[in-house]
């Protein structure tokens, strides 16, 4: 097939029939999917008198479908519903009537107190076991909790009016916003071209620049699989090292392992950079810890041993675990490339740049001024909406976003409940009067809490489920045991940020960066627990200086 010249610019695009169409017409005859050039496309084959008789039927009609039904039709498999998994519904289950019905229940605890409590430690069970998808779950608790009586409807639907809820959900709508602009995209693409000569340079690049996204990019999930990974895959291919293959050592299992560890660290730097910061706040407010102006407080109090982690993670992990290719010069260049491809910035872009800047001034600044956190991301989100950045179906796509809702809703209603009922107040005496027998000192009772909520992390498959489970409980337990107010509630919030990486289902990102196929398991745990312990190390030490410094104790 030699010169093959057919003009086909000069003729409209031919339609194609939707997929579902084609089923219900009982298609047959097709070799393959035929993928037809775009009007503006000139392929030209001047001599397609040469080509086959069923190539030419193809050039001529694009799809042909039977007149007639096909006499045996295969009928279209129907999706398989599995239902709740046995075996975790019935632990599950179990655990609440345990405690509901076999467990003493103390003198000081009402009996509505004592039914929520079962119903709570059951629901926050089948989160751990995963019976059901944890939305589903979470409503089950909550349905459990109105038909037993045990909470009136208003009560334990209250939280789902909470405004840090619906604040974490305008987040995820604003990390959509980042991917679909590809904003987020290009800002890592600058920083490769500018660091990324060397492997470590790479690393450092790529560290640095989620940290410049993340306080307007308020998911680390997001930030790995809609801006990260797609860059580190492209250049870790670009140098030939291949997912679950053993040249996967030569530079992208160190890019994803780096990025994946210094992410907890981008994520505990700024109060919007996750949607579990968000929570921390609002559950210590319930139990009457309040943070004044919490983006700014919450900055200066992560800013330096967050700082520091971040510099440190990727040379750590460059000399534990280093990459095969040490140096990268065609990543510059790379980049470059691809900054060409990209073309100037986009309109898009630039609305996506003014909102963000908008929405972070008035979180800094907004209690000042009388905005709330609430009410500045929904005025960026309807800026967004109204010059068409995003549109609505794009946040009814967003299932995380609702899918938090739900069961944030339900845990921070149940908490907020058992707060107001007196279960946390009366376990936190519990723990106080059994660290005084120890005759522990604050700082030392501070650190062994600290130890012990980050440690029961590897029971947990979310960070924002641990933090829905235990954060209230855990800040009792300090309040309790005489740790100043305010630094308990920030080093739990702190803490919460720096296990996310410890196994490859501690968060939303781990599940992203281990699903790439460049890290194995047994490295994921080991040098998860190596990095948590020297980052918990630069925390406690560099943090306690500084939070000296600032007056927090």
């Amino acid at each position: 097939m030699e010169n093959l010249n057919l003009a086909i610019a000069h003729r409209p695009p031919l339609p194609v029939p939707s997929a579902g169409y084609l089923r219900r017409r009982h298609l047959h005859h097709l070799p393959a999917p035929l993928s037809l050039p775009s009007p503006s496309l000139h392929l030209s084959f001047p001599h397609h008198h040469r080509l086959s008789p069923a190539l030419r039927r193809h050039l001529r009609l694009p799809l042909r479908v039977s007149q007639t039904p096909d006499a045996n039709p295969e009928p279209e498999p129907e999706p398989e519903s599995t239902g709740a998994k046995l075996v975790p519904l019935v632990i599950s289950i179990a655990v609440g009537l345990a405690v509901r019905f076999l467990a003493p229940r103390p003198v000081e605890v009402s009996p509505q107190a004592w039914q929520l409590l079962s119903i709570f430690l059951s629901t926050i069970a089948g989160l751990v076991l995963g019976p059901l998808p944890v939305g589903a779950w979470a409503f089950l608790g909550l349905t459990a909790a109105v038909a037993t009586r045990t909470l009136p409807f208003v009560a334990a639907f209250s939280a789902f009016t909470n405004e840090v809820i619906w604040l974490i959900v305008i987040s995820f709508f604003f990390a959509r916003g980042f991917v679909k602009t590809g904003l987020g995209d290009r800002i890592a693409t600058y920083f490769v071209k500018w660091l990324g000569s060397s492997t470590l340079g790479l690393s450092y690049g790529l560290t640095i620049s989620e940290a410049c996204i993340a306080p307007a990019m308020p998911s680390t999930t997001a930030r790995a699989g809609g801006v990260f990974l797609p860059i580190i895959k492209s250049l870790s291919l670009s140098a030939e090292s291949k997912p679950n293959h053993p040249s996967s050592r030569k530079l992208g299992a160190y890019l994803v392992m780096t990025q994946f560890q210094a992410s907890g660290n981008s994520s505990a730097l700024f109060l919007t950079a996750a949607a579990q910061n968000l929570l921390c706040l609002k559950l210590a407010e319930e139990l009457g810890v309040i943070i004044a102006n919490p983006w700014v407080s919450w900055f200066k109090a992560a800013s330096l041993p967050a700082l520091v982690s971040l510099l440190a993670t990727p040379y750590l992990l460059y000399k534990i675990f280093p990459p095969e290719t040490k140096d990268t010069p065609d990543a510059p260049a790379l980049a470059e490339e691809k900054l060409k491809r990209m073309g100037p910035v986009t309109k898009s872009e630039w609305v996506m740049i003014g909102t963000m800047i908008l929405a972070v001034s008035l979180w800094v600044f907004g209690d000042a001024i009388g905005v709330s956190s609430v009410v500045a991301a929904m005025l960026g989100l309807s800026i967004l909406l109204l010059l068409g950045v995003l549109d609505w179906d794009d946040c009814l796509n967003e299932k995380s976003a609702w899918d938090t809702l739900a069961w944030f809703a339900v845990l921070v209603g149940m908490a907020a409940q058992l707060t107001n009922l007196g279960i946390v107040s009366w376990m936190s005496s519990c723990v106080a009067k059994l660290l005084q027998s120890f005759s522990l000192s604050w700082p030392v009772a501070f650190c062994v809490l600290e130890a012990s909520y980050f440690l029961i992390h590897y029971l947990f498959a979310s960070q924002t489920g641990h933090v829905g489970a235990l954060y209230s409980a855990f800040l009792a337990m300090h309040i309790a045991a005489g740790v100043p107010r305010a630094l308990s509630a920030l080093a739990l919030a702190f803490n919460t940020n720096l296990f996310g990486a410890i196994t490859h289902y501690s968060s939303g990102q781990a599940a992203v960066y281990f699903g790439a196929g460049y890290i194995e398991l047994p490295d994921v745990f080991t040098l998860g627990f190596i990095t948590a312990l020297i980052n918990t190390l630069i925390w406690g030490v560099v943090g306690t200086i500084w939070w000296k410094f600032l007056g927090l104790y």
